[in-house]
């Protein structure tokens, strides 16, 4: 096998499992090893789930022997972000006065994952209560970056990304309200996605509790974060709700499937010279693909303004920014991954600036690594679609990963 089972991709993984060459009780006993090794370090897992990923490897296992394989995420082992209920395994959004907290149902998204067999090895540590982009304020302590510990992980789901980003699990559920998936994912150098706004059912999100302010509702999205644009699309076919009566599921099908794209290259988002240098070699990338390309500006709007107007603004973003686009691209971050030291405290230390935007707008956007900076600490590109396009948004993602054969360099080996 070219490389350790928890860096293999879902598909890979899967084929594999069918094949009965790997089966999920070893690939589940080499992810918990994984976090044995890793999480004392890292800080990524709230609560890991042993027992329980090891019981439903061997239900699986059982499974798949009896001719019954559920599909590619069959035996394959996901983290579940700890804004997620679960039942009977506590759910805390990292907040000291949930620590108790114990769900009796599972999430949505939890229950659609389990159906397609997935085995869910833990739950997450995150930025509490989603509050934050570092990772650093949280009940069980602070999430350190796998590429160096000295540098956060992003937040608010810090944990899942760095989680994937070290081979503890192949996959994580997550959320994003400003960013709070795709700013770790580029922080810790792999893919966060979110979609269009009612893409992923977010119920069982800390189900029964007060509701946060509704701007929180409004902005915040069911997200995923995995390795590679691929995994993403195998984990949308099973979460995403059939909202849009035109488009189907089969979003893994479509990765492949030939479309004329034009794309807009931001021209007015802020960045330092490190992002700047790495984004301008990630539109290279792109435009050898063939596209035409324009120099347009991203709408970010006046975050100051509210969300008096936020659903006529979401039905007619795509005549005004995407009348002459399909797909808008920009970094992921301002600024490169900063040091603990570096955020004083802050818990917005990582600017949410070039993200923030496809929230309000409700916008299918994924981040994707596209290098590293001088300290080896990875960077990221942002592609953002317009409602309801996410397959042009994942075909374009998959074909800039395939176009940059990114080396397979890991954090931790």
């Amino acid at each position: 096998m070219k490389r350790n089972i928890h860096y293999l991709g879902i598909k890979e993984a899967g084929d594999l499992i069918q094949q009965r060459k790997l089966t999920p009780v070893e690939i589940v006993d080499a992810a918990l090893k994984r976090i044995e090794e890793l999480n004392p370090k890292l800080n990524a897992f709230i609560t890991v789930l042993s027992d329980q990923a090891r019981g439903q490897a061997k239900a699986a296992e059982a499974e798949i022997k009896a001719g019954k394989w559920r599909g590619p995420l069959h035996g394959i082992p996901v983290g579940i972000k700890d804004f997620y209920d679960t039942a009977g395994v506590k759910t805390t959004a990292a907040f000291q006065y949930f620590k108790d907290r114990l769900p009796a149902k599972d999430a949505l998204g939890v229950s659609k994952l389990k159906e397609a067999g997935a085995i869910i090895i833990g739950k997450t540590n995150m930025h509490q209560l989603g509050m934050g982009t570092t990772g650093l304020d949280s009940f069980y302590g602070p999430i350190l970056n796998p590429w160096d510990p000295a540098y956060i992980a992003g937040g608010s789901s810090g944990g899942s990304a760095a989680a994937v980003a070290s081979g503890m699990c192949y996959a994580t559920l997550d959320t994003d309200a400003i960013g709070s998936c795709r700013l770790p994912a580029a922080c810790c150098g792999v893919t966060g996605f979110k979609g269009t706004y009612g893409l992923i059912n977010p119920k069982g999100i800390l189900e029964g509790e007060e509701s946060p302010d509704e701007a929180i509702l409004w902005l915040s999205h069911p997200a995923i974060t995995t390795r590679s644009v691929e995994d993403t699309a195998l984990l949308l076919d099973v979460l995403a709700e059939q909202n849009d009566p035109t488009k189907g599921a089969g979003f893994t099908d479509k990765l492949v499937k030939e479309r004329k794209i034009r794309i807009g290259v931001a021209n007015n988002f802020r960045s330092d010279g490190e992002v700047a240098s790495a984004f301008e070699k990630a539109v290279a990338a792109i435009g050898s693909l063939g596209y035409s390309m324009n120099s347009v500006a991203a709408p970010f709007g006046d975050p100051a303004g509210g969300i008096a107007n936020i659903e006529a603004d979401r039905k007619s973003i795509a005549s005004q920014a995407f009348k002459d686009i399909d797909i808008l691209i920009l970094p992921t971050t301002a600024a490169t991954v900063p040091t603990i030291k570096d955020t004083g405290g802050n818990p917005q230390a990582l600017s949410p600036e070039n993200t923030a935007f496809a929230n309000y707008y409700g916008l299918p956007a994924i981040s994707i690594p596209c290098g590293f900076d001088s300290h080896g600490l990875p960077l990221g590109l942002q592609i953002v679609g317009k409602p309801w396009d996410e397959d042009t948004v994942l075909r374009l993602a998959y074909q800039f990963q395939l176009a940059t054969d990114p080396d397979d360099r890991h954090p931790i080996d």
